[in-house]
Protein backbone atom coordinates (compact mmCIF):
# COMPACT_ATOMS: atom_id res chain seq x y z
CA UNK A 1 0.00 0.00 0.00
CA UNK A 2 1.62 3.22 -1.21
CA UNK A 3 0.69 6.33 0.76
CA UNK A 4 -0.02 9.36 -1.47
CA UNK A 5 2.77 11.92 -1.39
CA UNK A 6 0.73 14.76 -2.82
CA UNK A 7 -2.32 16.64 -1.62
CA UNK A 8 -5.51 15.29 -3.17
CA UNK A 9 -6.52 18.85 -4.12
CA UNK A 10 -3.73 18.55 -6.69
CA UNK A 11 -5.71 15.86 -8.54
CA UNK A 12 -9.15 17.36 -7.94
CA UNK A 13 -8.08 20.55 -9.70
CA UNK A 14 -7.00 18.55 -12.73
CA UNK A 15 -10.33 16.75 -12.85
CA UNK A 16 -12.10 20.11 -12.63
CA UNK A 17 -10.19 21.34 -15.70
CA UNK A 18 -10.96 18.14 -17.56
CA UNK A 19 -14.67 18.44 -16.74
CA UNK A 20 -14.80 21.79 -18.52
CA UNK A 21 -13.34 20.14 -21.65
CA UNK A 22 -15.77 17.19 -21.86
CA UNK A 23 -18.91 18.29 -19.96
CA UNK A 24 -21.22 15.64 -21.46
CA UNK A 25 -18.74 12.82 -22.06
CA UNK A 26 -16.93 10.16 -20.05
CA UNK A 27 -13.35 8.96 -19.66
CA UNK A 28 -12.09 5.46 -18.85
CA UNK A 29 -8.49 4.88 -17.74
CA UNK A 30 -7.35 1.35 -16.83
CA UNK A 31 -4.06 0.59 -15.14
CA UNK A 32 -1.56 -1.26 -17.35
CA UNK A 33 -1.41 -5.03 -16.91
CA UNK A 34 1.36 -6.45 -14.76
CA UNK A 35 3.92 -7.99 -17.10
CA UNK A 36 5.75 -11.26 -16.47
CA UNK A 37 9.52 -10.98 -16.78
CA UNK A 38 10.13 -14.70 -16.54
CA UNK A 39 8.29 -17.69 -15.07
CA UNK A 40 6.45 -16.24 -12.04
CA UNK A 41 8.48 -13.03 -11.69
CA UNK A 42 6.88 -9.73 -12.76
CA UNK A 43 8.50 -6.55 -13.93
CA UNK A 44 8.12 -3.78 -11.33
CA UNK A 45 4.71 -2.16 -11.72
CA UNK A 46 4.39 1.53 -12.58
CA UNK A 47 0.98 3.16 -12.80
CA UNK A 48 -0.33 4.57 -16.09
CA UNK A 49 0.66 8.24 -16.21
CA UNK A 50 -2.82 9.47 -17.08
CA UNK A 51 -4.54 7.46 -14.37
CA UNK A 52 -2.02 8.76 -11.83
CA UNK A 53 -2.36 12.32 -13.16
CA UNK A 54 -6.08 12.38 -12.34
CA UNK A 55 -6.16 10.31 -9.13
CA UNK A 56 -2.75 9.77 -7.51
CA UNK A 57 -3.66 6.07 -7.21
CA UNK A 58 -0.71 3.71 -7.75
CA UNK A 59 -2.02 0.16 -7.31
CA UNK A 60 -2.29 -2.26 -10.24
CA UNK A 61 -5.63 -3.77 -11.29
CA UNK A 62 -7.44 -0.46 -11.07
CA UNK A 63 -9.75 1.52 -13.35
CA UNK A 64 -10.79 5.17 -13.17
CA UNK A 65 -14.04 6.37 -14.73
CA UNK A 66 -14.73 10.09 -14.92
CA UNK A 67 -18.23 11.39 -15.60
CA UNK A 68 -18.21 15.21 -15.56
CA UNK A 69 -21.25 16.87 -14.03
CA UNK A 70 -22.84 13.55 -13.06
CA UNK A 71 -23.27 11.80 -9.74
CA UNK A 72 -20.99 10.07 -9.03
CA UNK A 73 -18.46 12.07 -11.07
CA UNK A 74 -15.21 10.31 -10.12
CA UNK A 75 -15.20 6.53 -9.70
CA UNK A 76 -12.36 4.14 -8.89
CA UNK A 77 -12.48 0.36 -9.30
CA UNK A 78 -9.79 -1.26 -7.16
CA UNK A 79 -8.69 -4.62 -5.81
CA UNK A 80 -10.69 -5.94 -2.87
CA UNK A 81 -9.04 -6.49 0.47
CA UNK A 82 -7.60 -10.03 0.59
CA UNK A 83 -5.81 -11.23 3.71
CA UNK A 84 -3.98 -14.07 1.97
CA UNK A 85 -2.79 -12.03 -1.02
CA UNK A 86 -1.81 -9.14 1.22
CA UNK A 87 0.36 -11.54 3.22
CA UNK A 88 2.31 -12.23 0.03
CA UNK A 89 2.19 -8.87 -1.75
CA UNK A 90 1.58 -6.26 0.95
CA UNK A 91 -1.44 -4.20 2.04
CA UNK A 92 -4.10 -3.04 -0.42
CA UNK A 93 -6.28 0.01 -0.04
CA UNK A 94 -9.54 -1.74 -0.84
CA UNK A 95 -12.65 0.17 -1.98
CA UNK A 96 -13.60 1.72 1.37
CA UNK A 97 -10.19 3.20 2.25
CA UNK A 98 -9.48 4.21 -1.36
CA UNK A 99 -12.65 6.34 -1.43
CA UNK A 100 -11.63 8.18 1.73
CA UNK A 101 -7.93 8.63 1.04
CA UNK A 102 -8.10 9.46 -2.68
CA UNK A 103 -11.25 11.57 -2.28
CA UNK A 104 -13.25 10.23 -5.20
CA UNK A 105 -17.03 10.08 -5.25
CA UNK A 106 -17.39 6.31 -5.41
CA UNK A 107 -15.30 3.15 -5.32
CA UNK A 108 -16.11 -0.44 -6.23
CA UNK A 109 -14.27 -3.76 -6.28
CA UNK A 110 -12.73 -4.31 -9.72
CA UNK A 111 -14.73 -7.54 -9.98
CA UNK A 112 -17.92 -5.42 -10.31
CA UNK A 113 -16.68 -3.37 -13.27
CA UNK A 114 -18.76 -5.06 -15.97
CA UNK A 115 -21.90 -4.77 -13.82
CA UNK A 116 -21.50 -1.17 -12.63
CA UNK A 117 -19.76 0.60 -15.54
CA UNK A 118 -22.62 0.24 -18.09
CA UNK A 119 -25.03 1.92 -15.68
CA UNK A 120 -22.57 4.78 -15.16
CA UNK A 121 -21.84 5.29 -18.86
CA UNK A 122 -25.17 4.68 -20.60
CA UNK A 123 -26.24 8.34 -20.77
CA UNK A 124 -22.97 9.97 -21.80
CA UNK A 125 -22.45 11.33 -25.33
CA UNK A 126 -18.94 10.00 -26.04
CA UNK A 127 -16.47 7.73 -24.25
CA UNK A 128 -12.80 8.69 -24.22
CA UNK A 129 -10.71 5.52 -24.13
CA UNK A 130 -7.43 4.56 -25.81
CA UNK A 131 -8.01 1.36 -27.76
CA UNK A 132 -5.28 -1.15 -28.62
CA UNK A 133 -2.99 -0.12 -25.77
CA UNK A 134 -4.20 -2.75 -23.31
CA UNK A 135 -5.47 -5.90 -25.01
CA UNK A 136 -6.80 -7.42 -21.80
CA UNK A 137 -8.87 -4.35 -20.97
CA UNK A 138 -10.02 -3.89 -24.58
CA UNK A 139 -11.98 -7.13 -24.12
CA UNK A 140 -13.60 -5.87 -20.91
CA UNK A 141 -14.39 -2.56 -22.61
CA UNK A 142 -16.14 -4.43 -25.42
CA UNK A 143 -18.34 -6.21 -22.88
CA UNK A 144 -19.20 -2.87 -21.28
CA UNK A 145 -20.21 -1.39 -24.65
CA UNK A 146 -22.37 -4.40 -25.43
CA UNK A 147 -24.14 -4.03 -22.07
CA UNK A 148 -24.75 -0.31 -22.72
CA UNK A 149 -26.30 -1.12 -26.07
CA UNK A 150 -28.71 -3.53 -24.40
CA UNK A 151 -29.58 -0.98 -21.72
CA UNK A 152 -30.48 1.56 -24.43
CA UNK A 153 -32.88 -0.86 -26.08
CA UNK A 154 -34.24 -0.13 -29.56
CA UNK A 155 -33.29 3.52 -29.45
CA UNK A 156 -31.60 3.53 -32.85
CA UNK A 157 -28.67 5.37 -31.32
CA UNK A 158 -26.09 2.68 -32.08
CA UNK A 159 -22.89 2.21 -30.11
CA UNK A 160 -21.45 5.07 -28.10
CA UNK A 161 -18.82 7.00 -30.06
CA UNK A 162 -15.27 6.32 -28.84
CA UNK A 163 -12.44 8.86 -28.95
CA UNK A 164 -8.80 8.40 -28.01
CA UNK A 165 -8.15 9.73 -24.52
CA UNK A 166 -4.43 10.34 -25.04
CA UNK A 167 -4.70 13.57 -27.10
CA UNK A 168 -7.38 14.86 -24.75
CA UNK A 169 -5.23 14.44 -21.66
CA UNK A 170 -2.17 15.64 -23.54
CA UNK A 171 -3.82 19.05 -23.74
CA UNK A 172 -4.00 19.14 -19.95
CA UNK A 173 -0.55 17.73 -19.31
CA UNK A 174 1.38 19.87 -21.78
CA UNK A 175 1.16 22.99 -19.59
CA UNK A 176 2.73 22.44 -16.19
CA UNK A 177 1.43 24.01 -13.00
CA UNK A 178 3.76 25.52 -10.39
CA UNK A 179 3.43 22.34 -8.30
CA UNK A 180 4.41 20.18 -11.25
CA UNK A 181 7.38 22.40 -12.04
CA UNK A 182 8.57 22.03 -8.44
CA UNK A 183 8.51 18.24 -8.77
CA UNK A 184 10.21 18.34 -12.16
CA UNK A 185 12.94 20.62 -10.79
CA UNK A 186 13.54 18.13 -7.99
CA UNK A 187 13.86 15.30 -10.52
CA UNK A 188 16.34 17.43 -12.48
CA UNK A 189 18.42 18.26 -9.41
CA UNK A 190 18.59 14.61 -8.35
CA UNK A 191 19.60 13.60 -11.87
CA UNK A 192 22.25 16.31 -12.18
CA UNK A 193 23.82 15.27 -8.87
CA UNK A 194 23.86 11.64 -9.98
CA UNK A 195 25.52 12.57 -13.28
CA UNK A 196 28.24 14.41 -11.36
CA UNK A 197 28.91 11.32 -9.25
CA UNK A 198 29.21 9.22 -12.41
CA UNK A 199 31.68 11.68 -13.89
CA UNK A 200 33.84 11.40 -10.77
CA UNK A 201 33.86 7.60 -10.95
CA UNK A 202 34.44 7.28 -14.70
CA UNK A 203 37.81 5.83 -15.69
CA UNK A 204 39.28 3.35 -18.17
CA UNK A 205 38.60 -0.36 -17.53
CA UNK A 206 35.36 0.18 -15.57
CA UNK A 207 32.24 -1.41 -17.08
CA UNK A 208 29.25 0.54 -18.41
CA UNK A 209 27.08 -1.70 -16.23
CA UNK A 210 28.82 -0.59 -13.07
CA UNK A 211 28.22 3.06 -13.92
CA UNK A 212 24.58 2.30 -14.71
CA UNK A 213 24.21 0.69 -11.29
CA UNK A 214 25.94 3.66 -9.69
CA UNK A 215 23.43 6.03 -11.29
CA UNK A 216 20.49 4.05 -9.92
CA UNK A 217 22.10 4.07 -6.47
CA UNK A 218 22.70 7.82 -6.58
CA UNK A 219 19.15 8.74 -7.60
CA UNK A 220 17.49 6.39 -5.13
CA UNK A 221 19.75 7.67 -2.39
CA UNK A 222 18.30 11.12 -3.11
CA UNK A 223 14.63 10.10 -3.07
CA UNK A 224 13.84 8.91 -6.60
CA UNK A 225 11.93 5.62 -6.77
CA UNK A 226 13.17 4.60 -10.22
CA UNK A 227 14.78 5.72 -13.46
CA UNK A 228 12.52 7.72 -15.76
CA UNK A 229 13.60 5.37 -18.58
CA UNK A 230 16.32 2.78 -19.12
CA UNK A 231 19.62 4.62 -18.89
CA UNK A 232 21.99 4.77 -21.83
CA UNK A 233 25.62 4.34 -20.72
CA UNK A 234 27.47 4.14 -24.02
CA UNK A 235 31.21 4.24 -24.48
CA UNK A 236 33.12 4.58 -27.73
CA UNK A 237 31.26 3.42 -30.83
CA UNK A 238 28.28 2.35 -28.67
CA UNK A 239 27.37 6.03 -28.39
CA UNK A 240 26.55 6.10 -32.10
CA UNK A 241 23.53 3.86 -31.37
CA UNK A 242 20.84 6.30 -30.26
CA UNK A 243 19.01 4.01 -27.84
CA UNK A 244 21.87 1.75 -26.77
CA UNK A 245 20.85 0.05 -23.52
CA UNK A 246 22.99 -3.10 -23.38
CA UNK A 247 25.40 -1.21 -21.10
CA UNK A 248 27.92 -4.06 -20.74
CA UNK A 249 31.13 -2.91 -22.43
CA UNK A 250 34.37 -2.02 -20.68
CA UNK A 251 35.41 1.61 -21.01
CA UNK A 252 38.60 2.17 -23.01
CA UNK A 253 41.14 4.92 -22.65
CA UNK A 254 40.78 7.50 -25.43
CA UNK A 255 37.04 6.88 -25.91
CA UNK A 256 34.16 9.18 -25.10
CA UNK A 257 31.33 8.13 -22.77
CA UNK A 258 27.75 9.21 -23.47
CA UNK A 259 25.35 8.96 -20.52
CA UNK A 260 21.65 9.62 -21.13
CA UNK A 261 19.89 9.10 -17.79
CA UNK A 262 17.20 10.68 -15.66
CA UNK A 263 15.55 10.16 -12.28
CA UNK A 264 11.81 9.86 -11.79
CA UNK A 265 10.64 11.77 -8.73
CA UNK A 266 6.99 11.43 -7.72
CA UNK A 267 6.26 10.36 -11.30
CA UNK A 268 8.03 13.32 -12.97
CA UNK A 269 11.18 12.50 -14.89
CA UNK A 270 14.30 14.37 -15.85
CA UNK A 271 16.19 13.60 -19.07
CA UNK A 272 19.86 14.59 -19.15
CA UNK A 273 22.62 13.58 -21.56
CA UNK A 274 26.27 14.34 -21.02
CA UNK A 275 29.28 13.23 -23.05
CA UNK A 276 32.83 13.27 -21.71
CA UNK A 277 36.23 11.57 -22.10
CA UNK A 278 36.80 8.25 -20.34
CA UNK A 279 40.42 9.19 -19.54
CA UNK A 280 39.52 12.68 -18.28
CA UNK A 281 40.92 14.60 -21.24
CA UNK A 282 39.47 15.21 -24.70
CA UNK A 283 41.67 14.61 -27.73
CA UNK A 284 41.91 17.60 -30.03
CA UNK A 285 39.42 16.18 -32.52
CA UNK A 286 37.01 15.12 -29.74
CA UNK A 287 37.24 18.55 -28.13
CA UNK A 288 36.69 20.35 -31.42
CA UNK A 289 33.59 18.33 -32.27
CA UNK A 290 32.25 18.46 -28.70
CA UNK A 291 32.55 22.22 -28.45
CA UNK A 292 30.86 22.60 -31.82
CA UNK A 293 27.85 20.56 -30.64
CA UNK A 294 27.82 22.45 -27.34
CA UNK A 295 27.69 25.75 -29.20
CA UNK A 296 24.73 24.49 -31.24
CA UNK A 297 22.92 23.52 -28.06
CA UNK A 298 23.55 26.87 -26.39
CA UNK A 299 22.36 28.80 -29.43
CA UNK A 300 19.18 26.72 -29.72
CA UNK A 301 18.36 27.02 -26.01
CA UNK A 302 18.76 30.78 -26.34
CA UNK A 303 15.95 30.76 -28.93
CA UNK A 304 13.43 28.95 -26.70
CA UNK A 305 10.61 31.32 -25.75
CA UNK A 306 6.83 31.65 -26.10
CA UNK A 307 5.85 31.61 -29.77
CA UNK A 308 8.81 29.49 -30.89
CA UNK A 309 8.22 26.00 -32.37
CA UNK A 310 10.13 22.72 -32.45
CA UNK A 311 10.03 22.96 -36.26
CA UNK A 312 11.92 26.26 -36.28
CA UNK A 313 14.46 24.98 -33.75
CA UNK A 314 15.01 21.78 -35.74
CA UNK A 315 15.56 23.69 -38.98
CA UNK A 316 18.15 25.91 -37.30
CA UNK A 317 19.83 22.87 -35.73
CA UNK A 318 20.05 21.13 -39.10
CA UNK A 319 21.70 24.21 -40.61
CA UNK A 320 24.31 24.35 -37.87
CA UNK A 321 24.96 20.59 -37.65
CA UNK A 322 25.35 20.33 -41.42
CA UNK A 323 27.89 23.16 -41.39
CA UNK A 324 29.90 21.36 -38.69
CA UNK A 325 29.87 18.15 -40.72
CA UNK A 326 31.16 20.07 -43.74
CA UNK A 327 33.91 21.74 -41.72
CA UNK A 328 34.96 18.36 -40.29
CA UNK A 329 35.03 16.84 -43.82
CA UNK A 330 32.37 14.32 -42.82
CA UNK A 331 30.11 15.64 -45.60
CA UNK A 332 31.12 17.20 -48.89
CA UNK A 333 29.09 19.65 -50.93
CA UNK A 334 27.06 22.80 -50.42
CA UNK A 335 25.08 23.10 -47.22
CA UNK A 336 21.87 23.79 -49.14
CA UNK A 337 22.22 20.68 -51.33
CA UNK A 338 23.18 18.45 -48.40
CA UNK A 339 20.15 19.61 -46.43
CA UNK A 340 17.80 19.14 -49.39
CA UNK A 341 19.10 15.58 -49.83
CA UNK A 342 18.94 15.01 -46.04
CA UNK A 343 22.54 13.82 -46.01
CA UNK A 344 22.91 15.12 -42.45
CA UNK A 345 20.52 12.39 -41.27
CA UNK A 346 23.36 9.86 -41.48
CA UNK A 347 24.97 11.65 -38.54
CA UNK A 348 22.09 13.56 -36.93
CA UNK A 349 18.96 11.41 -37.38
CA UNK A 350 16.68 12.67 -34.61
CA UNK A 351 14.78 15.79 -33.61
CA UNK A 352 16.05 18.62 -31.44
CA UNK A 353 13.82 17.72 -28.50
CA UNK A 354 10.51 16.57 -27.07
CA UNK A 355 7.98 17.37 -24.35
CA UNK A 356 8.93 16.28 -20.84
CA UNK A 357 6.89 15.52 -17.72
CA UNK A 358 5.24 12.39 -16.31
CA UNK A 359 6.69 10.51 -19.29
CA UNK A 360 10.14 11.09 -20.72
CA UNK A 361 8.49 11.61 -24.12
CA UNK A 362 5.55 13.39 -22.61
CA UNK A 363 1.97 13.78 -23.77
CA UNK A 364 0.93 16.72 -25.91
CA UNK A 365 0.47 17.32 -29.62
CA UNK A 366 3.33 18.76 -31.67
CA UNK A 367 0.90 20.24 -34.19
CA UNK A 368 -2.34 22.18 -33.69
CA UNK A 369 -4.71 22.57 -36.65
CA UNK A 370 -2.01 21.08 -38.90
CA UNK A 371 0.47 23.79 -37.89
CA UNK A 372 3.54 23.47 -35.65
CA UNK A 373 2.57 24.09 -32.04
CA UNK A 374 3.99 27.27 -30.52
CA UNK A 375 5.64 27.15 -27.11
CA UNK A 376 3.76 28.62 -24.16
CA UNK A 377 4.75 29.57 -20.64
CA UNK A 378 4.76 26.47 -18.44
CA UNK A 379 5.68 23.98 -21.15
CA UNK A 380 8.70 21.78 -20.45
CA UNK A 381 10.88 20.22 -23.11
CA UNK A 382 14.35 18.97 -23.93
CA UNK A 383 17.02 20.41 -26.23
CA UNK A 384 19.44 17.72 -27.38
CA UNK A 385 21.55 18.18 -30.52
CA UNK A 386 24.03 15.46 -31.34
CA UNK A 387 26.46 14.05 -33.89
CA UNK A 388 26.98 10.31 -34.29
CA UNK A 389 29.77 8.96 -36.49
CA UNK A 390 29.87 5.14 -36.60
CA UNK A 391 33.17 3.28 -36.75
CA UNK A 392 32.44 2.11 -40.30
CA UNK A 393 31.70 5.59 -41.69
CA UNK A 394 33.90 6.88 -44.51
CA UNK A 395 35.19 9.92 -42.63
CA UNK A 396 38.51 11.16 -41.24
CA UNK A 397 39.98 8.42 -39.03
CA UNK A 398 40.11 10.49 -35.84
CA UNK A 399 36.31 11.02 -35.96
CA UNK A 400 35.30 7.37 -36.32
CA UNK A 401 33.35 5.86 -33.42
CA UNK A 402 32.42 9.21 -31.85
CA UNK A 403 28.93 9.83 -30.52
CA UNK A 404 28.15 13.17 -28.87
CA UNK A 405 24.82 14.33 -27.48
CA UNK A 406 24.25 17.15 -25.00
CA UNK A 407 20.75 17.33 -23.53
CA UNK A 408 19.13 19.68 -21.06
CA UNK A 409 15.61 20.11 -19.71
CA UNK A 410 13.98 23.46 -20.38
CA UNK A 411 11.05 25.38 -18.87
CA UNK A 412 9.40 27.98 -21.09
CA UNK A 413 9.00 31.23 -19.13
CA UNK A 414 7.14 34.45 -20.01
CA UNK A 415 10.33 36.13 -21.23
CA UNK A 416 12.31 33.14 -22.53
CA UNK A 417 13.33 29.96 -20.78
CA UNK A 418 15.00 28.43 -17.75
CA UNK A 419 17.46 25.53 -17.94
CA UNK A 420 16.30 23.14 -15.22
CA UNK A 421 19.38 20.92 -15.50
CA UNK A 422 22.08 23.59 -15.36
CA UNK A 423 23.64 21.89 -12.31
CA UNK A 424 24.94 19.11 -14.59
CA UNK A 425 28.33 20.34 -15.89
CA UNK A 426 28.93 20.43 -19.64
CA UNK A 427 31.82 22.84 -20.26
CA UNK A 428 35.06 21.17 -21.32
CA UNK A 429 37.05 22.50 -18.35
CA UNK A 430 34.36 21.40 -15.89
CA UNK A 431 34.21 17.90 -17.35
CA UNK A 432 37.96 17.42 -17.47
CA UNK A 433 38.23 18.53 -13.82
CA UNK A 434 35.51 16.12 -12.68
CA UNK A 435 36.04 12.93 -14.70
CA UNK A 436 37.99 10.38 -12.74
CA UNK A 437 38.45 12.66 -9.73
CA UNK A 438 37.34 9.89 -7.32
CA UNK A 439 39.79 7.11 -8.15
Amino acid sequence: MITPKQNMEFFKERRKKLASMIPHDALILPSPPEVIRNNDVNYPFRQDSNLYYLTGFEEPESVFIFLPNKKPESVLFVRSKDELMETWEGPRWGPEAAKEVFQVDATYPLSELEKVAPQLLKDCHTIYYSLFQNEEFDHRFKLILESIKKLRGRSGRGNLPIKDSYPLLGELRIRKTDDEITLLKKACDISAEAHIQLMKKTRPHINEMELHGQFIYEIMKRGAVREGYTSIVASGNNATTLHYTINNMTLKEGDLLLVDAGAEYQYYTADITRTYPVSGHFTESQKRLYEAVLQVQKSIIHKVKPGMTFKELQEETIEQITEILIQEKVLKGSRKDLIEKKEYKKFYPHGIGHWLGLDVHDAGAYEVNDQPRTFETGMTLTIEPGIYIPQNAKVPEELKGIGIRIEDDILVTPSGCEVLTSKAPKEVKELEALVGSEL
